[in-house]
């Protein structure tokens, strides 16, 4: 059981999360979108998108940081093992606070504007029970257990196991004791990524930074009186037919 849910599982999730985001390219292109909803309803989005997100920076960048640099190697920069862990806690919790804040304004959102809600697809009511779930595990995990609780090292287990999946060389025997919250959140993880490719988040790879260099667009105005638009040789032959007095063909 072990093998299967700590190697065969997340390959199994990131071959989808490759594959299907190959698929709905090539296949789905006109709904690569956000789908937006501003249009509709503007006031609660305005406060709960931007949380949402600035929240969602800060937590994957903290995953980036916990996960994928070794403990060794902040140690070596001069960042003392327990200045690391309370920024990585405080941090995490700050920025989590705000993703859950930002994601409760945009799930209210849905079920309080009868528009939107009837614009919300099924696979949009997954994302967000996804999102939902993901943010409580992440939540329990940093307040509870390390803030609140005793504490855990995952930089020592999880993160030495995330990393050797990505060696193709998978450590599953460091998960076995993982405390339960941080097990679920890991599979959890890996289930969000295969989930990735068939919801609105594929906009993430389509962000528009070529906004950050392109040129500004030029408006100019019109002086003069607008030249009139020569009419085409059908409606000549249309109005000519009309007049009184026009041989009739």
């Amino acid at each position: 059981m072990n093998t299967v849910i700590w190697i065969v599982l997340p390959y199994l999730c990131l071959s989808v999360f490759v594959a299907g985001h190959v698929w709905r390219w090539r296949h789905d292109q006109f709904g690569w979108t956000t789908h937006t909803s501003q249009l509709l309803e503007n006031r609660i989005l305005r406060l709960g998108s931007p949380l949402f997100h600035l929240g969602a920076f800060g937590v994957i960048g903290g995953h980036a940081m916990g996960l994928l640099v070794p403990a060794s190697v902040t140690e070596a920069v001069g960042i003392p093992e327990h200045a690391y862990h309370l920024t990585a806690v405080w941090g995490g919790t700050i920025t989590g606070l705000m993703l859950v804040a930002g994601l409760v304004l945009l799930i209210a959102r849905r079920f309080v504007n009868g528009r939107i809600r009837r614009k919300t697809t099924l696979m949009d009511k997954v994302l967000y029970a996804a999102l939902a779930a993901m943010a409580t595990l992440g939540m329990t995990a940093t307040v509870a257990t390390n803030l609140l609780g005793s504490g855990y090292d995952y930089r020592e287990t999880i993160a030495v196991w995330f990393r050797s999946v990505f060696w193709f060389a998978p450590r599953s025997d460091l998960m076995v004791d993982a405390p339960l919250v941080y097990q679920l959140h890991a599979i959890g993880g890996f289930l969000f990524l295969a989930l990735w490719p068939f919801t609105r988040l594929v906009h993430v790879w389509s962000a528009p930074l070529a906004y950050l260099w392109r040129p500004y667009v030029v408006y100019r105005a019109r002086r003069g009186p607008v030249p009139a638009v020569p009419a085409s040789p059908a409606a000549v032959r249309e109005a000519t037919a009309r007049r009184p007095g026009s041989p009739v063909r």
